[in-house]
């Protein structure tokens, strides 16, 4: 209304308002556009005041101001014509909780002061909780108090800080610390401001609404139920095309703003009750803090990127768990507090997506439960140590009339991300009745029958799950049927529309509920309309789950659907055209999953002509889940005829549904407190499920834990179980278990302790669908049952258990079981940690919300199982299989060189070498031949079996390197074995050979029975191949011919090559060396792109490689020309670019020692490789892995969890490429799922998007320093010319190109722009590197490493810092500036002191050479010792000389570069060493000193003694230029190495020159040191071929 008393104002414009009590006074006023009424009130109602003090902030005061400024001079013109205006004072403060501080509350009041206000001001508070919460504050304390008035502006604070007369400032301690009760003489709530609220704002303010529902009203919680999206419609659009002023009358309200009314002013009156009967809160008042004891010590961890309500959203579902927990509260009742508030977009779980979203993974792992605690400790509703929580009773009504005394234990439980279950006594138990949630299976089909049905029906004991949520919302987004709740949620009402769908308003998103999932992918071709489409997508998960058969068998009936991202899995995009779904003759493969059948089936009624449904591709799968839905069609009144045993037809019509249908419990689910009983020796019952059931799984007592010895009794509906004496469970020959495969892995946890029978293994069948479910669920139970000791086969149908017994069960530290976000796995091992004497820690615990929420309650209360709140230690996924201890097996075709490898492997590992063959034959007490001319092949394979067996198990487990003969992989127990020893972690290697080497080495080798023609060799190699694979899981390729060049011929030097990298696969294997790269800082990876490595070699890769710290093959790009247009589906085009590959890597890995980065990138994002060939891709990963690849790319799709699972030492980089940057946004919620999805198959995650501005780089940047860390890196960047500086900014592992490679993607750069680019932003600074010692004017150092820097692109500079003094050193080693520093004489051991510490390298040498920093620690190596292996093996692979440990060396020298020459000769194991030294006590010193090192080591008294040694490799290390050296010394073929490197011709090399032996220089020892340096300095490979250049021209007689 309207009032005009004043000729000179505008009217004022009164309100129509709803006035609410509170502490006796109608001071809550509720309403629209409220600034008039606001004025008119205060000046009208409330004392005089001389001065009027409004405090808003930044944000509010642009749009509110001059609005209140305006208002209040109306009102006071119209109140008080003619009297002057008292003052109306402004302050702005900036927004956020940042505000809310003692120092803002001391600015506010000291400028009161200076405006000189008094006592009778009076403060208005115009914003947030923020303001409300400081300003009143301020009121309260100013002249020891002043009136104040709130005027919340947003939906939180209107509805909960706003009422009470709570105030308070933060303090570093905690939330709302400091403060008072001060009572506001108004709250105006004007409705009209949240018509600008941010849609997260009302979540917000929404958590508090929920909440209070939940503690007093069941009648409003039912509301906000279920008028989500009406309430959530009228906050944001509302009022938003409404007239200017409507809704300030009655009258003018539309009915958006009437409910928004009703719920804030319901939420408003409750809150002001509470108050006016506890204002102090010491009782009643506490309810309200229903949610916040845990929601406030989450937010004190992650505000302010969490809000207040979204914090308390998470602490109400987690308190509601509590009241669970101790039995007061129902699980329907917590499923629907849970779905209230997500309908309301509030998260409802710390992992939750949003808040996942809003910090980060880095920042969510700091909420601990530990750390929960502690902040609950200082909370103030905390009493001594006792924890106060609201208990629920049921919603609407509390266990008391205040907060409940809680024990830490129980609240600890809840907040843990894990869930410790300890051993069940074993004591003799009471009989225990459990009645499991209702089945997932029937609570899905029941949904859509009732959705699709005509009628209303009530259906009860339905499984509240998040799969049955999923499902329920995807209905009503299609306007399938309307719903209800009654009796407290456990019945749902639905009120079907008869099939009449209609198209949802935004995308149907299922998590990762796989039956909704296949359902609705039927189901929404239903939806009646002529254009637009229906998107069903799912989380990471969900989205490897395969879709294909369905989706295949749909678009062949008409059904318009496409993938949006990977074939064969969601998300799908359903074109509406109004054909809906067709019908007829539907063909379809049910061998994966039936879910397929029965998403067909429910809708088959509603087709446009009647279906007949034939089932093809092999034999169906879990046929009693198909019969579950054709009964309960047939409930719902439509009967489907089974005209054969794969088809059957459904004719057309309409379900009508029931007045009631009562859910079964879930058969899977009552496995689970079945096995309890089976093995801990007790007896339990489920009174609901019996052998009247539809489900599969209700046979398992009957068909399962009978046979293993326990007492079932099954009745039609009820089933009860005994289980025998703790312990005597018996194992099952074999279980073909297809009628019931979710309950295999309750079959498997039985199964590790069912030792009786005849061999302990109990071989379960028929499950091959568990590969594909929520994890592969037969890989998991294979992982996890070997942490208790318990081994296991992985087959494709099944699963082999080799039980123990108890006491044989892993003892020490309790097993922690990953659950693979697998509510099976958790159960099901949950059961098994009941009988472990340690327990188990089962690590992801809210995993059973999809089935059984209450689980753990149920097993702990129900069942007596002890257990406790865990939190785990975060699974480093990038820790090596270590397989240090446990022996390598070597297997393959005889003559490929397992005998030489094998000793060279156990020389480096310092290992026993076994050779299997002679171990047999001191085993038998005969040859082999004689075995076999006697007794024949059979007689000699079965030694070779008990040999093997013996070696593995017994003699040579541990500490060998065992090579096995070339047969051994034709007995299948013998794979077996190979296979059991693989699968404890140890390396079976196979090598792999050059099928025509071998040949021409069998025809001459005579020590072994011979084949019987030498062609007979290659098909027996192709008989083997297959059972070589089967039994190893590494492979290596031994090809000498790779090495020239020449397929056919065989490279000189090839075998100290071969050797070597052998060794460094071995390493790889065993866990002892796994040449990572460090990924704490920049890090790049040079991409090869021509289709053979060859390209590259002999010079090129060197080059190109420089700055790089790995090295990508991209295999999609190999073999281009000579497989183009090749069908990689056909097996023998697959099998021969197999091979070639495997030898493009070992080329590769013969020519580089930077880890490799195998790569098969597919066209869709943005390769060569094509789609269709996914197996061979697939089996290119699995080989890489076995090829001891460091790094394999796997893109993120179906088959990425397979290969992941089987990675070993490798590590996963899982990627993901949109090569239009239109799907992967940085700032979007598919970044951060993707981001779920690859973290979920992948040690590292790629991410790679496509800038189209600048902005792109920008918000790639927030994405990187939002989810990057150490533990969980991060590769993101965007392509194209407009991303280049994403990947500049990029935090690891960056792909990068070169001068002389064609860039691998657009926008591709090199290591040097990178590091140009990074210096100008400042992320580079410029360091400053030394030569430390005297004299030193001549020296190349600076030459050679500023060349290297320069190459880099990096802004360092290397100079000389002579001194004779190391004291002089000190404040350049304390300069900030500082980077590292060479060192030489005279301070080689005199700089050690000033070091924090030392390399084993150089404390043995007792010499340092090169400083490194290191964290801001100076670090002590040596690299002399380094150029000298290094240029001794370049030169004994050009020189073809004897292998070092062979050989003879020669040390002349007994001074400190001796040393270093020792020890690099050690480093080479060479086994016999000579020195001779001119001062011969100096060499026997020295000889003393370092004779631990060698076999032999001795010292000569003459050069000519040396000769009759013959050694192979002599070092010089003494300058002295009338050294008489005989020709007698290079009598054999060797290699000559002078240290020093002026003059350029040493008489010792002069005279090796002269008799034909291979010289080294000193200036190539002096720049293969310097490489390491600087690689040390850059921890990058260096720019060697800069380096060499530089140094050599400087010397211009080199």
């Amino acid at each position: 209304m309207s009032t005009d008393s004043s000729p000179n104002a505008r009217p004022l414009q009164i309100a129509e308002v709803e006035r609410i009590s509170i502490l006796g006074s109608e001071s809550i006023v509720c309403g629209f556009h409220l600034v008039d009424y606001i004025w008119t009130d205060i000046f009208t109602n409330l004392a005089a005041a001389s001065t009027y003090v409004l405090i808003t902030d930044t944000n509010l005061s642009a749009l509110y101001a001059d609005k209140y400024k305006e208002g209040f001079a109306v009102a006071w013109a119209h109140l008080r014509p003619g009297v002057v205006a008292p003052r109306l004072l402004v302050r702005v403060l900036p927004p956020g909780e940042t505000s809310k501080s003692r120092a803002t509350k001391s600015e506010i009041e000291d400028w009161m002061l200076a405006q000189k206000c008094t006592r009778d001001t009076l403060v208005m508070a115009l914003g947030g909780g923020v303001i409300g919460d400081l300003v009143g504050f301020v009121a309260a304390t100013f002249m020891r108090g002043v009136p104040f008035v709130q005027v919340p502006t947003s939906l939180l604070a209107m509805v909960d800080s706003s009422i009470g007369g709570k105030t308070a400032v933060d303090t570093p301690a905690g939330k709302n610390l400091v403060g008072s009760f001060w009572q506001p003489k108004r709250i105006f709530m004007d409705m009209a401001v949240l018509s600008t609220l941010p849609p997260r704002e009302f979540s917000n303010g929404m958590a508090e609404v929920v909440k209070t529902a939940a503690i007093w009203t069941a009648e409003e919680f039912d509301v906000l139920e279920a008028g989500a999206e009406d309430i959530r419609a009228a906050v944001l659009e509302g009022q938003k095309d409404s007239e200017d002023m409507a809704g300030l009358t009655i009258a003018s309200r539309s009915e958006a703003q009437s409910l928004l009314l009703r719920v804030i002013s319901a939420s408003a009156r409750v809150k002001a009750y509470v108050v006016t009967h506890d204002e102090r809160e010491s009782g009643m008042r506490g309810l309200l803090n229903f949610g916040h004891t845990i929601g406030h010590a989450i937010e004190a961890v992650l505000s302010p990127q969490v809000l207040h309500g979204e914090c308390v959203a998470v602490g109400c579902v987690l308190e509601a768990e509590v009241a669970r927990r101790m039995g007061h509260l129902g699980d329907v009742s917590v499923a629907r507090l849970a779905r209230c508030l997500r309908a309301y977009g509030l998260p409802t779980a710390m992992d939750d997506a949003i808040i996942r979203g809003l910090v980060g993974e880095e920042r969510l792992r700091e909420l601990r439960p530990q750390r929960l605690m502690d902040v609950m400790s200082v909370d103030k509703k905390t009493v001594g140590s006792q924890k106060r929580l609201v208990v629920l009773k049921r919603l609407g009504e509390t266990l008391e009339m205040k907060p409940t005394n809680i024990d830490d234990s129980l609240i600890l439980e809840v907040v843990s991300e894990g869930v410790r279950v300890a051993a069940v006594a074993e004591v003799k138990q009471q009989a225990v009745t459990v009645v499991p949630p209702g089945s997932k299976s029937i609570s899905n089909r029941a949904l859509q029958l009732a959705a699709l049905g005509r009628g209303t029906c009530r259906i009860r004991n339905l499984l509240h799950s998040d799969d049955t949520q999923v499902m329920l919302a995807a209905l009503q987004a299609m306007g399938a049927c309307s719903v209800a709740w009654e009796d407290d949620g456990a019945t749902l009402v639905v009120t079907g529309n008869g099939g009449q769908l209609q198209r949802p308003d935004a995308e149907l998103y299922l998590g990762n509920a796989g039956t909704a999932a296949r359902f609705l992918s039927t189901t929404v071709n239903l939806i009646d309309a002529q254009d637009g489409s229906t998107v069903l997508t799912g989380n990471a998960r969900m989205k490897l789950r395969p879709s294909g058969p369905l989706v295949d068998a749909l678009r062949a009936n008409g059904c318009g659907i496409e993938y949006l991202e990977r074939e064969g899995s969601l998300p799908l995009r359903v074109q509406h055209a109004g054909r809906g779904f067709p019908g007829g003759h539907i063909q379809l493969a049910a061998s994966i999953s039936s879910q397929y059948v029965s998403s067909i089936l429910l809708c088959a009624p509603y087709a446009q002509e009647p279906v007949r449904l034939e089932l093809v591709g092999g034999k169906v799968i879990s046929q009693l889940y198909i019969d579950m839905t054709i009964a309960m069609m047939a409930q719902f009144g439509c009967t489907v005829e089974r005209i054969s045993a794969n088809e059957y037809l459904i004719p057309t019509g309409a379900y009508e549904n029931p007045a009631e249908y009562v859910v079964e419990s879930d058969a899977s689910s009552a496995t689970y407190p079945l096995a309890f009983a089976a093995i801990t020796g007790s007896t339990c019952t489920v009174p609901n499920i019996g052998s009247a059931s539809l489900q599969g799984d209700a046979r398992f007592a009957v068909d399962v834990l009978r046979p293993m010895g326990c007492t079932v009794e099954q009745t039609a509906t009820s089933t009860t179980v005994t289980g025998p004496p703790r312990g005597q469970l018996r194992a099952l020959a074999e279980i073909d278990m297809e009628p019931m495969t979710d309950a295999f892995l309750t079959a498997a946890v039985l199964a590790a302790v069912a030792a009786g029978g005849e061999d302990r293994v109990t071989r379960i069948r028929g499950i091959a669908n568990q590969h594909v479910k929520e994890c592969d669920r037969i890989e998991a139970m294979c992982t996890e049952l070997a942490k208790f000791g318990v081994e296991t086969e992985n087959l494709a149908d099944g699963i082999n258990v080799h039980a123990r017994v108890l006491s044989e069960l892993k003892a020490g530290e309790a097993p922690s079981v990953h659950c693979y976000d697998d509510h099976r796995v958790a159960m099901s091992f949950s059961v098994l940690a009941c009988v472990v004497e340690s327990g188990a820690e089962l690590r992801e615990r809210r995993c059973v919300g999809k089935t059984w929420p209450s689980w753990w309650d149920v097993l702990a209360r129900d069942l007596g199982a002890p257990i406790s709140g865990s939190d785990p230690a975060r699974e480093t996924r990038s820790d090596p299989v270590k397989a240090e201890a446990t022996s390598v097996v070597l297997i393959g075709m005889r003559g490929v060189g397992k005998t030489t490898l094998g000793r060279a492997a156990a020389m480096a590992l310092n290992r026993e070498f076994v050779d299997l063959d002679d171990f047999l034959e001191r085993e038998v007490g005969q040859t082999i031949p004689e075995i076999i001319n006697r007794d024949g092949w059979a007689a000699f394979r079965e030694h070779e079996t008990r040999v093997l067996r013996t070696a593995l198990t017994q003699a040579h487990a541990t500490g060998a390197v065992i090579a096995c003969g070339g047969g051994v992989v034709e007995g299948a127990a013998n794979r077996e074995q190979l296979r059991a020893h693989a699968g404890r972690g140890a390396a079976v290697i196979c090598l792999t050979p050059n099928m025509e080497h071998v040949a021409e080495y069998l025809s001459r080798d005579k020590t072994r029975p011979a084949y019987a023609v030498t062609s007979d060799i290659h098909e027996v190699y192709a008989r083997r191949l297959p059972l070589y694979a089967e039994s190893c899981n590494y492979e290596y390729l031994v090809d000498k011919a790779l090495l020239s060049g020449d397929e056919n011929s065989e490279g000189h030097g090839a075998w100290t090559l071969i050797e070597r990298d052998f060794i460094r696969l071995v390493q790889f294997a065993t866990g002892r060396e796994l040449n990572r790269v460090d990924l704490r800082g920049p890090s790049f990876f040079v991409s090869l792109t021509a289709p053979s490595v060859r390209e590259y070699l002999p010079a090129k890769l060197e080059a190109l490689t420089a700055g790089a710290q790995a090295i990508e093959l991209r295999v999609d790009l190999l073999g281009s020309s000579e497989f183009a247009g090749a069908d990689f589906n056909d097996a023998r085009v697959a099998s021969s670019f197999l091979a070639f590959v495997h030898r493009q890597f070992a080329l590769l890995r013969h020519n580089s020692r930077l880890p490799i980065v195998f790569t098969v990138r597919t066209q869709a994002q943005g390769g060569a490789f094509p789609a269709s060939a996914d197996t061979l891709r697939v089996q290119l990963l699995r080989s890489a892995i076995q090829w001891g690849a460091e790094y394999v790319d796997v893109e993120v799709d179906a088959k990425a969890p397979e290969v992941y699972a089987k990675r070993q030492n490798s590590m996963v980089i899982a990627s993901y490429h949109d090569t239009t940057g239109e799907r992967l946004q940085w700032d979007s919620e598919f970044a951060t799922e993707i981001l779920m999805r690859a973290r979920a198959c992948g040690d590292v995650v790629k991410l790679i998007s496509f800038a189209r501005t600048w902005d792109d780089n920008t918000k790639c940047q927030q994405f990187v320093q939002q989810h990057h860390s150490t533990a969980m890196p991060l590769i993101a960047l965007n392509m194209g010319y407009t991303g280049q500086m994403s990947r500049v900014l990029c935090p690891c592992l960056t792909p990068v190109t070169h001068p002389l490679l064609a860039a691998a993607a657009p926008g591709q750069i090199s290591v040097r722009q990178i590091h140009q680019a990074r210096s100008l932003l400042g992320l580079l600074p410029p360091q400053q590197f030394y030569l430390f010692g005297t004299p030193i004017a001549h020296s190349p150092s600076p030459c050679m490493h500023n060349a290297a820097f320069a190459a880099l692109g990096l802004p360092h500079t290397y100079e000389l810092k002579e001194t004779s003094t190391v004291d002089a050193l000190l404040p350049v080693l304390e300069h900030p500036s500082f980077g590292g520093a060479s060192v030489t004489i005279p301070h080689k051991q005199s700089i050690i002191p000033m070091l924090d510490a030392l390399s084993p390298a150089a404390q043995r040498i007792g010499a340092v050479n090169t400083i490194i920093v290191q964290n801001g620690h100076l670090y002590g190596d040596n690299t002399d010792y380094l150029g000298i292996v290094g240029c001794l093996q370049q030169a004994q692979l050009s020189a073809h000389t004897r292998a070092f440990n062979e050989s003879v060396a020669l040390v002349i020298g007994a001074g400190g570069t001796s040393r270093a020459a020792l020890y690099a000769l050690h480093t080479l194991r060479v086994p016999h060493v000579l020195i001779y030294n001119r001062t011969q006590a100096r060499a026997q010193a020295l000889c003393d000193e370092f004779s631990s090192l060698f076999s032999n080591l001795a010292v000569v008294d003459s050069l000519d003694a040396a000769s009759t040694l013959q050694p192979t490799y002599i070092v010089g290390t003494i300058p002295a230029s009338d050294l008489c050296v005989p020709d007698s010394l290079f009598n054999t073929h060797g290699v000559a190495l002078d240290m020093a490197y002026k003059p350029k011709w040493t008489p010792l090399l002069e005279s090796a020159s002269r008799r034909k032996w291979h010289i080294v220089h000193g200036v190539s020892v002096l720049i293969e040191q310097g490489i390491h340096q600087m690689e040390k300095w850059t921890r990058s490979v260096a720019p060697s071929r800069a380096m060499g250049d530089a140094v050599l021209a400087k010397y211009s007689e080199f």
